[in-house]
C-alpha cells in the first residue's frame, strides 16, 4: 500500500474549516473513490487552518495521482481557498493500525 500526502493551509478569511470539510466530502471524495486504485483517506485539521491530506493507494503507480490529471485538477479548483500552495509527497506505507470507525 502507497500513500500520497497533501499539506496545505485553508484561508480560514475566505472559509472555516468546516466548510472546507463539508465541500471535500461532497465535491472531492466522491471522485476521489472513482479513482484507480484509491484504497481510503485520512484528513487531519488544526483549527487555524492547517491541513494533512493522506489519501491510501493499492499501487505506486496509482499513489503518484497521474489518473488524467485528477490531483492537480482539483488543486486548481480550490486554488483559492488556500493560503499557499500545497505541498505533495508520496510514501510507502510500513505500517498501518488504523481504527475501526462505526
Amino acid at each position: 500500500m502507497y500513500s500520497r500526502v497533501t499539506l496545505l493551509e485553508i484561508d480560514t478569511v475566505r472559509v472555516d474549516m468546516d466548510s472546507a470539510l463539508e465541500l471535500f466530502w461532497e465535491r472531492v471524495l466522491p471522485q476521489l473513490r472513482e479513482q484507480d486504485g484509491y484504497e481510503g483517506v485520512y484528513v487531519l485539521t488544526t483549527p487555524d487552518g492547517k491541513a494533512l491530506i493522506m489519501s491510501l493507494w493499492e499501487t505506486e503507480e496509482d499513489a503518484a495521482g497521474d489518473h488524467g490529471r485528477f490531483y492537480d485538477e482539483q488543486l486548481e479548483e480550490y486554488l483559492t481557498l488556500f493560503r499557499e500552495p500545497a505541498g505533495r509527497e508520496r510514501y510507502e506505507v510500513g505500517l498501518a493500525d488504523a481504527p475501526t470507525l462505526a
